[in-house]
């Protein structure tokens, strides 16, 4: 039993840590869009 708990534990542990590296990813992935749509803006207008 306590070793069920523990490998549970573990388990969670890394899927919160996961979820962490997705957000980060999908964060970075976002404020790269939004450079190229303000360069493509500035672009635009001059």
């Amino acid at each position: 039993m306590k070793r069920a708990a523990v490998v549970a534990g573990l388990l969670a542990m890394l899927a919160l840590s996961a979820c962490n590296t997705v957000a980060g990813a999908g964060q970075d992935v976002q404020s790269g869009g939004q450079k190229l749509e303000n360069a493509a803006d500035k672009a635009k207008n001059n």
